[in-house]
């Protein structure tokens, strides 16, 4: 008997790839129409912040200049503002901004390391004279650091910033309290190591000491809370917001956010949604490329630092700048070199650093944790 080659069971086989293949089409196609909406969402979720960058155009003349090409010094903002979604449980509203935490983070050329550098609220610094948000002209004074927030918004913290430190500032971000909480919950919580229990009202917060994880309004009230721990300083505070984030890095380095889509997508929804950029980092691949660049950053090389300061010589409960110590880190980060970072502590409650050695600076680094 022969088989004619018209026969249906070899033509059904013959199908088969065909099939295969058009099956595979369609699962590629509704994965790229599903990874484009979730792009689409995550970078519509970025605010853009046009009138700071209108604002410093109008000052370029008086800015310093980037001294290192491919260094990048990124102002972070933790706005302290009572007027958003949730927020108003923190604080009454008063219509204006507050800048609770301020960082300057230097990105070191080729991304060899990267340093954090926290500016007390109380330091007392020079404000140039800033437009506030209605228009009206503020005078330039003397006065906390924070005041710069209040009276012009980012633009004219970045503009006092860059006139104590000498430092170009190319890009920068505000995050809001919940975002913060978000931000901590999508990594499923940070882990941190109380040297003695808390308990304040004004933070919201009640913990017993020892070893726990930290959840968003748990690690919002920690890093926020000032009188309730230790010696009650706004530095220490700074101490252990470092130590927090250093542990927060770690978290995200080590539980692989970065290279698992499942993981990270609620981490960039929860960040996304939260910030308020420059029109340089409005993006999703914007902010992308800034993430990738320091997951390759070894966690020893991502140091967090505070300004050398010391108590302000008219007023104990605002801060000055140690000198020529200030001005040496300003000068190693404006032309991109190491910044030495000591680890000598003095006795505190809280285990946060307190002193510094000669010739380096008071600071942690992501490769060391408080439980550590």
């Amino acid at each position: 008997m022969t088989t004619d080659s018209s026969d249906p069971i070899p033509r059904r086989r013959r199908r088969w790839p065909r099939v295969l293949a058009l099956g595979m089409a369609v699962l590629v196609l509704s994965a790229s129409g599903v990874g484009w909406w979730f792009y689409e969402r995550l970078d519509g979720n970025i605010r853009t912040d046009t009138r700071t960058a209108h604002e410093l155009r109008k000052y370029e003349a008086e800015r310093p200049v980037s001294v290192v090409r491919d260094a990048q010094n990124i102002l972070l903002i933790g706005s302290d503002n009572r007027g958003g979604e949730g927020n108003g449980k923190y604080g009454r509203d008063t219509g204006t901004q507050r800048s609770d935490t301020t960082i300057l983070l230097h990105l070191q050329a080729g991304g060899r390391s990267a340093t954090a550098v926290s500016i007390p609220r109380d330091l007392m610094v020079d404000i140039p004279a800033c437009d506030r948000p209605g228009g009206k002209p503020a005078q330039a004074r003397f006065a906390q650091f924070n005041w710069a927030f209040e009276t012009g918004g980012a633009a004219c913290t970045i503009r006092t910033v860059e006139k104590l430190t000498g430092i170009r500032v190319d890009h920068h971000v505000i995050v809001d309290f919940n975002g913060f909480k978000r931000l901590v919950n999508a990594v499923g919580g940070v882990e941190m190591c109380l040297k003695e229990s808390v308990d304040d009202d004004d933070a919201h917060l009640k913990l017993p000491a020892g070893r726990q994880v930290l959840h968003g309004e748990q690690a919002l009230g920690y890093v926020r809370a000032r009188y309730s721990i230790g010696d009650g300083s706004d530095t220490e505070r700074i101490g252990r917001q470092q130590e927090f984030m250093s542990s927060l890095v770690k978290k995200v380095q080590s539980n692989g956010v970065l290279l698992n889509p499942a993981k990270l997508y609620p981490v960039l929804n929860a960040a996304t949604s939260s910030l308020t950029t420059d029109p340089g980092l409005d993006s999703l691949k914007d902010l992308y490329d800034l993430v990738r660049g320091l997951r390759d950053i070894p966690r020893e090389k991502i140091r967090f630092l505070t300004i050398p300061r010391q108590p302000y010589t008219y007023n104990k409960n605002r801060d000055e700048l140690v000198q020529p110590d200030a001005d040496r880190l300003f000068r190693q980060l404006r032309l991109d070199r190491p910044v030495p970072v000591s680890h000598a502590v003095t006795a505190s409650t809280s285990g946060v650093p307190k002193t510094a050695g000669l010739g380096s600076y008071q600071g942690t680094t992501a490769a060391r944790g408080i439980c550590e």
